[in-house]
């Protein structure tokens, strides 16, 4: 085998902190002063000098009398020394804050369609009052969270966050309970509300799998009781008209607050309607209290970390909060 010998020069080795010691070197004319000016010792900063000197083949500073003036090739590159420390100094420098008003961004979100419904009228309004620069493009569940959030398909994820990668950052936003959405006057707004009428009726499912049961099923199964479903569609939004306009039960995810759902409890102190009933009640749904021990429901939004200090991603995940999150009202 022959070795072929390459006769590209091998660059140099970068050293930033040289840069910053011919600097002050070069400004004070001093190694005791440009010592003091880089918190360092007049023995280190000699040594750095020395350095220099062999690097650049120039002396650089030289003795004249009680002081040390610099060599031409020293003045020559005084103002280029400074002008890099300025440069590095600017580049290493945190980022400043963004100014929403200047934004000029395109973010993608991925959500079922009942919390893309909620977002998209309240991140609207908020990029009007404050980023109106910005447009917003919204994904259906179709996409599998974690490489679509790592490739930069999405740019947040909002919903039930349930199957991510290690890296990926997730935040809780608002837990809210199951409610029954159905038309007025259906026969179960009259009278109380018990396990077996509710199972008596007919039933609208949503499962983008087509699945007919959910922890719905398993509550009522532990009473000895089975519900009816009628229909199972993809999307909450459709299961809503349905149930607007026939006798079928959609569910929803509210908060106490939400009108109908506490049947004379009272809401909890502290405690604004949900963002995410506003469609059924644009449908005229009444939202009733299911008297079953439901899982609560946890509306999260999930990022990859490379967004995580970006000052247009921070405005993104700001304005969500602000709209999801459930506000004390007054």
């Amino acid at each position: 085998m022959t070795l072929v010998n390459s006769t590209e020069p091998v660059p140099p080795v970068i050293d930033a902190n040289l840069a910053v010691a011919l600097d002050a070197l070069l400004a004070e004319q001093s190694v005791t002063r440009a010592a003091a000016r880089l918190h360092t010792s007049p023995a280190a900063m000699s040594r750095t000098l020395g350095r220099l000197r062999r690097i650049l083949q120039d002396p650089l500073l030289v003795r004249a009398g009680q002081a040390m003036v610099p060599t031409p090739r020293a003045l020559a590159l005084r103002d280029e020394a400074a002008t890099v420390v300025r440069r590095l100094g600017a580049l290493l420098t945190p980022a400043p804050g963004v100014d929403p008003a200047t934004l000029r961004s395109t973010f993608t979100l991925q959500t079922a369609d009942l919390v893309g419904a909620a977002l998209a009228r309240g991140l609207l309004t908020l990029a009007g009052q404050e980023a109106p620069g910005i447009s917003l493009r919204f994904r259906a569940e179709e996409l599998e969270a974690g490489p679509a959030l790592r490739d930069g398909r999405v740019d947040l994820e909002v919903g039930v966050i349930d199957h991510v990668d290690p890296e990926t950052r997730v935040e809780e936003l608002v837990t809210l309970r199951m409610t029954a959405a159905v038309r007025p006057g259906h026969p179960l707004t009259e009278g109380p509300l018990t396990p077996a009428r509710f199972a008596a009726a007919e039933h609208v499912a949503v499962s983008r799998r087509g699945r007919f049961d959910g922890p719905v099923d398993t509550a009522l199964a532990e009473h000895g009781l089975s519900r009816r479903i009628a229909v199972v569609l993809p999307g909450h939004l459709a299961a809503l008209s349905l149930a607007a306009r026939t006798d079928v039960v959609a569910l929803v995810p509210a908060t106490s607050a939400d009108n109908g759902t506490d049947n004379g409890a009272g809401a909890d102190a502290g405690t604004s309607p949900s963002p995410l009933t506003e469609q059924a009640s644009v449908l005229g749904l009444r939202l009733l209290d299911i008297p079953l021990p439901l899982p609560q429901v946890t509306i999260g939004m999930a990022w990859h970390p490379r967004h995580t200090s970006d000052g247009a991603h921070h405005w993104l995940r700001a304005a969500v909060r602000r709209v999801l999150r459930a506000q004390p009202s007054g």
